[in-house]
């Protein structure tokens, strides 16, 4: 007999696997068995079905020139595919980024009641990036044109993205001589399409520029936009005590999850929870109070901001329906598993989907409107309520399991904690990474993939990262990953760090895991990369710096997106489980080589990833060794006599 695959690291998922078979419902994985194994062709980026022609599809180990039917060759076929998903994924995060500008543009008219400007700091800041005179003025007049401004870079023709002016000056200049400086947001994605379009762009390198230029208007546009604006409509997050994993629900109070990844509902649904007339109900209702708890990114926005319990991560969300605790999995858009209405079927919770852009078949549709926020989501909330009653306890099996964890390092905290109130600054980081305390920097974000064990390779590549003393950044599923083990407390580092990056933790009081958000806050790790350059000593660009990023887990396009954002912002970038250029030679010459001489960034693949996490060690030791200070300094105790000295 086979041996059966383990599921997850996390100790939730198989008693709740198992409770889903005995209730008659199927899972991820299930479905994950059925469709095993996966096409060989499309997981290798060589299946093409652009065209009535088709579909083909290019066997590699045929010998001869292979070609679809159209002539079509190998590193075409996979660069457009590839193209592609970064056209999706760019198109996500932006369209995420668009909502949020028109919501921030009505609320800074007075159009509309809930949303205010919560922080002033980063309002004057977006203001000086987009060129928008402050003096004066009313912060409101000012919000109206940030809010002007922000929209007007989605159907920008010509010229540059405002926010491009945020990167080292030797970056911009590698973007305009390669000729792929975003014009805007919404025209690189169509071009993206019209360029795959059958009978178009057929050399891979000039797809795989246009990819970049794509990727660019995402991670320096659209999701970059959508943070700063979330930031200042609901508050720059600042470090918060949090729980994370299923045994946030309660049995007693009526549990709502909200999932997705767009603040704007949550956050009301938040102050609706606390509406004295509906907890009221809830108590009539037979329940002890009302409990919020995210899931997906979602999660992650209100969770920094108000402290809410994350319930878990992607592939838990089918998981949290079958503790039949839940009465109400309130969606917005992306990540959301179509299964989650025949999960429902077999318990009471209510599956409410909530925008016009993601509706699924057999969800009840409560359409959430800017204009009437907080009555949408009392609707959502009473629904909810209403339905605690229908509840069978019987079905109900919630999980001991919860973490502590301490979440929300926007890149203006870090800078604050590292360099105090009055001189804010990263200099501490990088005095650390320079005298060998800290080898280096790594960004380790993305989703969960059901054809890995869930959350293992994200905990594996973390951990052996943090005992050679390279600090992590993480985002969205990988830092809840992070947080249900406990990486995201300060005492993680004597755990789990190695000795010089256990010291700085230890004296700036930090963990040695940083939460820094949702998907769309990789942003914030571009400006922290950023940061790090502008203070000194360390180069004078972001591929000059001792860091590296990864995605153990990936499963979206918006990965991709992202993925492509780091390597042509001059990051190297290693994705574990699959990746769709495989089997194309020149696709993978490409991005894992000629990218580093053309980006000075570049991808690399690797599904192992106690192996990912050395080739990451590898390159942030190659990068020291280039600035010269891959040998650790000694640290030396200045008395007062050498102090003398060095002010004379």
């Amino acid at each position: 007999m086979a041996k059966k695959k383990k599921l997850s690291v996390d100790k939730t998922v198989t008693p709740l696997v198992k409770k889903a078979k005995d209730d008659g419902t199927n899972l991820v994985w299930d479905r994950l068995e059925d469709q095993s194994p996966p096409c060989g062709f499309g997981k290798s980026g060589l299946c093409c079905r652009l065209c009535a022609m088709g579909p083909c599809r290019i066997n590699p180990l045929k010998e001869g020139e292979k070609k679809g039917i159209c002539g079509a060759t190998a590193e075409t076929i996979v660069a457009r595919n590839f193209s592609r998903m970064i056209a999706s994924g760019t198109a996500a995060h932006s369209d995420h980024g668009r909502g949020v500008a028109e919501v921030f543009l009505a609320a800074a008219k007075g159009e509309i009641p809930g949303y205010e400007i919560k922080d002033e700091k980063k309002l004057y800041q977006v203001a000086m990036d987009f060129g928008i005179e402050i003096g004066d003025r009313d912060t409101k007049d000012i919000a109206v044109d940030i809010g002007e401004k922000a929209l007007a870079e989605f159907s920008r023709q010509e010229g540059e993205l405002l926010f491009l002016k945020r990167a080292p000056l030797k970056r911009q200049e590698i973007w305009r001589k390669l000729g792929i400086a975003p014009r805007g947001i919404d025209r690189e994605v169509v071009e993206i399409m019209h360029r795959t379009h059958m009978g178009v762009d057929q050399d891979h390198r000039n797809l795989m520029l246009q990819g970049s230029r794509c990727a660019l208007a995402d991670g320096w546009g659209g999701s970059m936009i959508a943070t700063e604006l979330q930031d200042i409509m609901f508050g720059n997050p600042r470090p918060i005590a949090g729980q994370v994993n299923l045994g946030v629900l309660k049995e007693d109070e009526v549990n709502i999850i909200v999932h997705g990844h767009e603040p704007l509902l949550s956050e009301m649904i938040v102050l609706a929870s606390r509406d004295l007339e509906l907890v009221k109900l809830a108590k009539e209702k037979g329940a002890k109070g009302i409990n919020i708890a995210g899931m997906c990114c979602t999660a992650n926005e209100i969770l920094m901001r108000h402290g809410v319990p994350l319930a878990g991560n992607f592939l838990q969300q089918e998981l949290a329906v079958t503790t039949g605790a839940v009465e109400a999995m309130v969606v917005d858009v992306q990540c959301l598993m179509q299964s989650l209405a025949d999960v429902a079927k077999c318990y009471h919770t209510k599956l409410i989907t909530t925008s016009y852009k993601a509706k699924v078949t057999g969800a009840e549709h409560i359409e959430f409107d800017e204009h009437d926020a907080l009555n949408v989501a009392r609707k959502i909330v009473r629904t909810a309520v209403e339905n605690y009653p229908n509840r069978g306890k019987e079905k109900v099996l919630i999980p001991d399991e919860k973490n502590d964890m301490v979440v929300g390092f926007s890149h203006e905290t870090i800078n604050y904690l590292l360099g105090g109130l009055f001189r804010a600054a990263y200099k501490p980081l990088n005095d650390n990474i320079i005298n060998g305390r800290i080898r280096g920097v790594a960004g380790v974000v993305g989703c969960n993939n059901a054809r890995t064990v869930h959350d293992s390779n994200h905990l594996t590549v973390i951990k052996e990262l943090i005992k050679n003393d390279v600090i992590v950044l993480t985002t969205g599923c990988a830092a809840m990953a992070c947080g249900k083990v406990g990486l995201l407390t300060p005492e993680a580092a004597f755990e789990y760090a190695g000795e010089g990056l256990a010291s700085v933790c230890e004296a700036v009081g930090i963990p040695p895991v940083l939460h820094m958000g949702s998907c769309v806050d990789n942003t914030r790790i571009l400006m922290a990369a950023t940061a790090v350059v502008k203070e000194g000593g360390l180069g004078d660009d972001i591929s000059d710096l001792p860091a590296a990023g990864a995605a153990p887990e990936w499963m979206s396009e918006k990965a991709i997106a992202i993925g492509q954002y780091f390597v042509a912002s001059g990051v190297f970038t290693v994705f574990g489980t699959t990746f769709p250029v495989l089997g194309s030679e020149k696709m993978r010459k490409l991005l894992f080589e000629e990218f580093e001489e053309t980006l000075k960034g570049k991808w690399a693949f690797e599904p192992d990833p106690e192996k990912m996490a050395q080739m990451m060690i590898e390159h942030i030791d190659k990068k020291r060794k280039e600035l010269g200070i891959d040998k650790a300094r000694e640290r030396v105790l200045y008395d007062m006599a050498m102090r003398r000295e060095l002010e004379g």
